[in-house]
Parts: structure tokens; C-alpha cells; sequence
């Protein structure tokens, strides 16, 4: 309708910088990998159900191996002993890599204030997106995943590959 008559013309063209296709592309196509050790578990598979339609932002088929993933969901407790496994699954990832905390044992060590729990899981890895609750709601889920995606949108080039870095910055 409106785009196809601005490019009939021969003189009509886009422009666009490879930077702002390439986020563009890593935006809606994300590779999860599900790192689900507690009750959040229910709360994850509820959200990847066809009501609430994760296809939709790009992240609707988990991988279950971290070389084919770049987005990893930590969903529930992290004790200290499986720590080293998520910081083996987090190194194994594909670059650049996102990480996000589902839920209240993922952000802060939840109601666990012990010696075995984690409190947060950005003690052993980057978090990008914490999404808080006990366990979270689907739309706080869609709502984190959206605040993933703006963050990609910004993300620069030259943040993947420093050897494109001018004497500028």
C-alpha cells in the first residue's frame, strides 16, 4: 500500500547502516537455553505456551545446548555447587551472549538466605534483565524480554568486535 508507491519510483532507495540490520536481526532471533533448577520451571513452560506466543519476539524454540544458543534463562535456585555448571553453560555460549534472572531465587537468592544459595546469580556470570516475582508472571516474562530487545537494538558493533574500534572510541 504506502511503501509499495514511495518504491515504485527508479529513483527510490532505503539506507541503513549494517550495524542497525545485524541488531535487527539478532532482535528477533533468539536462541534460549533454559537453565531451570526450581519452581519456576511451571512458570516458564506457562509462558512458552501458545497464550502468551514467545514466537512472536523471536525466542519461541529452546535450544537445549549452549553452543547453539545466545540467550540464557536462569530459572530458579543456583546453590553453590551448581554454580561452576552455569558458569561451564554461560562460557560455552555463542557470542555476544545475554543472560537473564527469572525470578526472585535467579536475582537475589529468593527466600533461600543460607550458605547453599546463591544470592544472584550475577555473583557467577553478567546478568542483562532481571525480572523479579515468586514465581514471575508470564507478562513480566514478555515484559523482561522486551527489555532484552531494546537492549540489542543499542548495542554497537564495535562492542562484538574491538579490533573495529577507531582511535575515536
Amino acid at each position: 500500500m504506502g511503501i509499495e508507491k514511495v518504491l515504485a519510483g527508479s529513483d527510490s532507495f532505503f539506507t541503513t547502516t549494517f550495524e542497525s540490520v545485524l541488531n535487527w536481526s539478532r532482535k528477533f532471533s533468539l536462541f534460549q537455553y533454559p537453565f531451570i533448577t526450581a519452581c519456576c520451571g511451571m512458570e516458564y513452560m506457562a509462558t512458552m505456551n501458545s497464550h502468551y506466543d514467545l514466537a512472536r519476539f523471536g525466542a519461541e524454540i529452546p535450544r537445549f545446548t549452549p553452543r547453539q544458543s545466545d540467550l540464557l534463562f536462569v530459572v530458579g535456585t543456583v546453590n553453590h555447587k551448581l554454580s561452576p555448571v552455569l558458569k561451564r553453560v554461560y562460557d560455552q555460549m555463542t557470542e555476544p551472549k545475554w543472560v537473564i534472572a527469572f525470578g526472585a531465587c535467579a536475582s537475589t537468592g529468593g527466600v533461600y538466605d543460607n550458605y547453599a544459595a546463591v544470592p544472584g546469580i550475577d555473583h557467577i556470570i553478567p546478568v542483562d534483565v532481571y525480572i523479579g516475582g515468586c514465581p514471575p508472571r508470564p507478562e513480566s516474562v514478555i515484559k523482561g524480554l522486551m527489555l532484552l530487545q531494546e537492549k540489542i537494538t543499542g548495542r554497537r558493533l564495535a562492542d562484538d568486535y574491538p579490533e573495529l574500534k577507531t582511535a575515536e572510541g
